[in-house]
């Protein structure tokens, strides 16, 4: 067997094996527990054995290549499974004007909101829109973040909506994570299709859908069902188009009234319904027998000041997944931290420990259909986890502006160590 240092590098995607670590592999079975003095082997970027050391077969260890973990803790790694990450501009100068009492009519007639973004947007073209996305993406890879799901909506045009999927998937090339696309045109209404929600659907939202499928640049389809954006009934229409061609669906729903929008996701079968905050206890119940995961998104709660808090305990009680994400976004959330989304996850809605680290694993997974993929340590998934000098998982959540990762591994290779990201 070769050895090495801890802190040595290496790409190889031979059989590797990581000694001397305290593992928790947020399985549905084990939560939070420790396996003290852990092994965790992979080969061709899938783990071979994960568990104490007595119990690891003996012919594991031939021909790897052992790292020693230095008694440092592990745990899967990161997934944000509900953001925004590409887009054009900023929209700091409307939070300078909300902090001095701006409306948002205010805002919105000084040029800010939604539309101050698409422009932005859609003067970038899709080499600069991955430039501007890269300090996001590599901000949350520095957290510990494997996989991340990237929306459209800010362009809301065909071919702009288009420029930004292929700016996400060209994100996927240069570094190492994994990209999952979202077709989101239905996201708002451009301002030349003002009260024509039908027309919008019609000439942009669907052909764009179906030029994205064609161009393999879509995963998944979401939209936003409020009555400041597109009704039940509207939605559908988006998602029927999606059964069609064989794309799954999501949606933001509840976010800001309660127009029954989970129940629709729920109906066709949503990975996820997003938001949620006036969603009826009631309803939690179909999201828990579609198995559409909860998404709560606790950074748009803050930057919002919202006072309508997710239902959590009737998420609890009816057995739903729960999960968490940053919602990165210019105007509501702009927020590039799953480290700070699990602390405000259990500080503002009562989240525990492990329902705010299994929020960004095990169920964040499930909520892009990636649970046979990642978001747990188990044989058989992608080797993605990561290493942290910590003592408690607990530490993870209960820290603000601390990150402790000391290195980051995807698909059995090290991507990040705490000296930065690794090509």
């Amino acid at each position: 067997m070769a050895g090495r240092d801890f802190s040595g590098e290496s790409s190889s995607a031979g059989r590797r094996l990581w000694r001397n670590a305290r593992i928790t592999t947020l399985s549905n079975e084990a939560g939070t527990d420790i396996i003290e003095n852990g092994v965790l082997a992979a080969e061709g970027g899938r783990i071979l054995f994960v568990g104490p050391a007595h119990a690891m077969p003996a012919d594991i260890a031939d021909n790897a290549e052992v790292i020693d973990c230095g008694g440092r803790l592990m745990l899967p790694s990161f997934i944000d499974c509900h953001t925004h990450l590409v887009y054009g501009g900023n929209r700091a100068m409307e939070f300078e004007m909300r902090l001095a009492g701006a409306t948002y009519e205010e805002i919105a007639r000084a040029g800010g909101g939604i539309v101050s973004s698409v422009k932005a947007t859609n003067a970038l073209t899709v080499d600069q829109l991955v430039a501007a996305a890269l300090p996001r993406l590599d901000t949350l890879i520095a957290e510990g973040v494997s996989t991340v799901e990237i929306k459209s909506g800010y362009a809301l045009s065909i071919e702009g909506e288009l420029n930004m999927l292929r700016a996400a998937r060209r994100l996927g090339e240069i570094r190492p994570v994994r990209i999952l696309t979202t077709w989101l045109a239905a996201h708002a209404t451009p301002p030349e299709y003002k009260g024509r929600n039908g027309d919008y659907i019609s000439e942009i939202v669907i052909p764009g859908l179906r030029a994205a499928h064609a161009e393999g640049l879509v995963d998944a389809v979401d939209g936003f069902c409020e009555g400041i954006a597109f009704s039940p009934a509207e939605i559908a229409r988006v998602f029927d188009e999606a059964k069609v061609l064989g794309l799954p669906v999501k949606l933001h729903a509840e976010q800001l009234s309660d127009l029954k929008g989970a129940r629709l996701a729920a109906a066709y079968g949503a990975l996820s319904a997003d938001h949620l905050e006036y969603l009826a206890d009631e309803d939690a119940a179909a999201l828990a027998e579609a198995g559409t995961v909860a998404v709560l998104l606790p950074g748009a709660f803050y930057t919002l000041r919202e006072k309508q808090h997710p239902p959590v305990k009737a998420l609890r009680a009816a057995g739903a997944s729960i999960s968490l994400a940053t919602d990165s976004n210019p105007g509501t959330s702009p927020l590039t931290s799953l480290l700070m989304t699990m602390n405000m996850g259990a500080t503002l809605f009562g989240l525990t420990v492990e329902e705010c680290l299994a929020g960004v694993t095990r169920e964040a997974a499930k909520a892009l259909g990636l649970q046979d993929e990642t978001g747990t340590l188990e044989a058989g998934k992608a080797a993605d986890f990561t290493l942290w000098d910590i003592q408690r998982p607990a530490e993870l959540v209960y820290r603000i502006g601390f990150n402790p990762l000391v290195q980051r591994v995807w698909n059995g290779r090290t991507t990040f160590s705490s000296a930065g990201v690794l090509a």
